[in-house]
């Protein structure tokens, strides 16, 4: 019992003083590894009698827990103190002025471009534009422009009802001019 309590100590000491992951996983492989010092241990109780077994099996199954969780909260420490200095390093003063001064500020869209030369070729050839709500109730989009109650613009596949109102009528989205 005192060798497991020895290893760990040692085990323990050597997690602690790993300066970084590489070090840490070297400790890791010389205790947990195939040929490590926690796997020789659990090797040596298939020679144990069943009594030996017993005491000695939850205490190097024990240290093993032990090595693998202290291992780790190492691990995890060593990865947030790198990441720290990694932001710290890789910090940007949002305060400096831009290198390169923009020759524009800004551009218009093509599609927007677009709109607006046939809106005005439009405008030039005597039309105008009238814009309008785009949701509206079911009444000035179908009844007032005499769509019948059976017409199949009306259907739910082709125009987006709201809930219905509390006064009875519908909202949708507008779905034509």
């Amino acid at each position: 019992m005192s060798d497991i309590t020895q290893l760990e100590n040692e085990l323990l000491a050597a997690i602690a003083s790993a300066k970084d992951e590489t070090g840490l996983e070297a400790v890791r492989v010389a205790a947990l590894g195939k040929s490590g010092s926690v796997s020789a241990l659990l090797k040596t109780l298939g020679a144990m009698t069943p009594d030996e077994r017993k005491v000695q099996g939850p205490a190097i199954n024990g240290l093993k827990e032990r090595v693998g969780a202290a291992i780790a909260t190492v691990k995890e420490a060593l990865g947030s103190s790198a990441l720290d200095a990694r932001l710290n390093s890789e910090t940007v003063d949002v305060t400096l002025p831009v290198r390169e001064a923009p020759t524009e500020t800004g551009r218009v869209h093509p599609i927007s471009q677009v709109t607006d030369e046939l809106t005005a070729i439009f405008a030039d050839m005597g039309f105008a534009v009238v814009e309008g709500p785009d949701i509206e109730t079911d009444d000035y989009n179908f009844t007032k422009l005499n769509f019948p109650e059976g017409h199949p613009a009306r259907e739910m596949h082709d125009t987006f009802y709201f809930p219905q109102k509390p006064d009875g009528s519908r909202l949708l989205l507008r779905t034509h001019t």
